[in-house]
């Protein structure tokens, strides 16, 4: 399915681009997320008359997400866990449970934006993360696992 992208999306395009996409993605997450529109001659022209309105709702939103990753990079939260005596944790700590320990603090940052490249923390230890508030913007935040 051709379609038109209405913000800039993750391996896939920026703003404006006409890319194709398999249907079901299309029309399960991005159609209705209203991140992009059926790739028509009438939504072409549509989007063509609101160009630039779109651009500037996408750099607002940029600025805030900048705003937040300048606050939030270097930010360092303790997620304690219990653990055994070699310094392995009953369990592991996932991106939910860093997202709750952000959000005590007082960073609202949504449970996908942390990117655990290693998958979840196991042991005890200080991790360096990744926060993607924006597509375009990242924070490194570290996490700190202590047995508790």
């Amino acid at each position: 399915m051709q379609i038109i992208l209405l913000e800039k999306v993750v391996n896939l395009g920026n703003l404006g681009d006409i890319v194709k996409v398999k249907d079901g993605y299309a029309r399960n997450f991005l159609i209705p997320k209203r991140m992009a529109k059926r790739a028509t001659p009438a939504a072409l022209a549509e989007f063509e008359a609101r160009r630039a309105e779109l651009e500037n709702v996408a750099a607002e939103r940029r600025a805030v997400a900048q705003s937040v990753a300048d606050k939030i990079a270097g930010l360092s939260v303790s997620v304690a866990r219990k653990a055994g005596m070699d310094g392995r944790l009953f369990g592991s700590v996932g991106n939910a449970d860093i997202a709750d320990a952000l959000k005590a603090v007082g960073f609202d940052v949504d449970k996908s934006a942390i990117r655990m490249p290693d998958g979840p923390l196991k042991t005890i230890g200080e991790f360096t993360l990744d926060v993607a508030v924006h597509a375009d913007v990242h924070a490194n935040i570290t996490v700190a696992v202590v047995a508790g």
